[in-house]
């Protein structure tokens, strides 16, 4: 039913991708992916009530690499992982790795999570009381292959490179709700609906991969199977519609946003109810996605330009020794956790950061596209207010991206405060201060001027 559905949508907008067609960029592109899905039981990452680790597998978790190279040679390699997060340390292990093995420079590698919540830990873990010293090292076990299989899969998608041509467009889908409002109904009920699609063809029209984005969370699910949550659902089915392709999910700017309705409890019937409204979700990505590549898209000349910066983020109201001491007695594991590493730091480096380094990506293609990547977990207002700046139908705004390390929030959260304001970065030293957003934004566009110049 969808297919005559898309099909007649199509017909009605003037035909598929061939529509307005003009001489194709020489493009070259590459896909690879691999099963990134641990061997065992492991502690689950996105919820600190967890009491255990994960119990089985629902849906395979993946590492997908897109390898874009453009007439000059210049090759780039987006990173798709179904993973809640991943920290600087690893993301600076994967592109040294990428820049010893491929040659590939830092700012032409793009890694992005999709921010599920029943997928693995990574790396470090201090936001998790329970794990002790023979479930960290599962965690340090899985994360050193996890290492190893991102690189590999970048360098089989670099060996795939073959000639393509790439076009882009966007669509709309109604999953997102601003969670704000579900604690405090007066807050704004600000989403970010825009469905971005990068189509990436074979010379004959074959769609080999592709790449489409989203602002929402992945918590459809709670329990404790593995799974890649409605991203993993509308991936699978995006790849059941179209055999052959390789789907790649990139988050956006979702960090207040959630999929609702939503269960989040231990009731048997209605969490079932909860992996159905996960697979209607990903249905309708899905759908979203069908209707954009059956209608009319703008083809993507290049050449690409990129560039990576990081920018510093500065804190405020850093904690004292005594503050710091006087928590080691708080009720909480995760306070007292949290006390005692930045005591250890105290005492390493005689003080607290007062800044955090923040990753700022921009890739622009052509004249038609620019992709605009920022780390941590991102609230909606950045991707709207970049997009408006920048151009609503060639800016495409992802979040999660290269280090997913606190949530970011903008002047206007910061100042309504709550959880993604402030309450959940227990990483950090100190709360960023009301100077956060402008900082950002200022390096953005610095950046896209940068890369529209070349």
């Amino acid at each position: 039913m969808r297919g005559l559905t898309c099909l007649a949508f199509a017909v009605l907008l003037g035909g598929g991708h061939a529509a307005g067609a003009q001489q194709p960029y020489a493009w070259k592109a590459g896909v690879a992916k691999a099963v990134i899905t641990p061997a065992g039981p492991i502690w689950m990452a996105g919820y600190s009530a967890r009491k255990k680790p994960s119990e089985g597998v629902r849906q395979d978790l993946y590492v997908k690499a897109l390898a874009l190279q453009d007439e000059t040679g210049q090759t780039v390699v987006l990173v798709t992982l179904d993973l809640v997060g991943i920290k600087r340390e690893l993301s600076a292990a994967i592109a040294e790795r990428c820049r010893q093995q491929f040659g590939l420079s830092r700012d032409r590698l793009l890694l992005n999570v999709s921010h599920t919540h029943s997928g693995p830990v990574t790396g470090r873990t201090p936001a998790y009381a329970e794990v002790n010293q023979e479930q960290a090292e599962v965690i340090r076990r899985y994360t050193a292959g996890l290492l190893d299989k991102v690189v590999d899969a970048v360098g089989a998608s670099i060996k795939d490179l073959a000639p393509a041509t790439l076009a882009f467009e966007q669509g709309l889908a109604g999953i997102a709700v601003n969670r704000r409002r579900v604690r405090v109904r007066s807050l704004p009920g600000t989403v970010d609906h825009d469905v971005p699609v990068l189509s990436v063809r074979a010379p004959n029209g074959d769609l080999r991969a592709v790449v489409a984005g989203y602002a929402c969370h992945a918590t459809s699910l709670g329990d404790y199977q593995i799974s890649g949550d409605w991203p993993g659902f509308a991936q699978a089915e995006i790849e059941k519609a179209h055999p052959g392709a390789t789907a790649l999910f990139v988050q956006g700017c979702g960090a207040d946003a959630n999929p609702l309705p939503r269960y989040q409890g231990n009731d048997a019937a209605l969490v079932h109810y909860s992996v159905e409204l996960a697979a209607r979700n990903g249905q309708v990505l899905a759908a979203a996605v069908d209707l954009v590549l059956h209608a009319k898209m703008k083809p993507l000349s290049g050449p690409v330009a990129t560039v990576f910066e990081l920018v510093d983020l500065p804190f405020t109201q850093l904690p004292s020794r005594e503050d710091l001491k006087a928590q080691l007695n708080d009720r909480s594991e995760i306070t007292r956790r949290y006390a005692q590493r930045l005591l250890a730091t105290f005492d390493r480096d005689g003080k607290l950061p007062d800044r955090y380094p923040y990753p700022v990506q921009v890739w622009q293609f052509g004249r038609e596209l620019k992709l605009i990547a920022l780390g941590g977990e991102v609230v909606v207002d950045y991707s709207l207010r970049l997009k408006a700046e920048h151009g609503w139908d060639t800016t495409w705004v992802a979040g999660y991206s290269n280090d997913v390390f606190a949530y970011i929030p903008s002047l206007r959260v910061l100042r309504e405060g709550g959880y993604e304001g402030g309450d959940a970065n227990m990483d950090l030293p100190g709360r960023f201060s009301a100077a956060v957003e402008e900082i950002i934004v200022e390096k953005v566009n610095d950046l896209v001027k940068r890369t529209a110049a070349r």
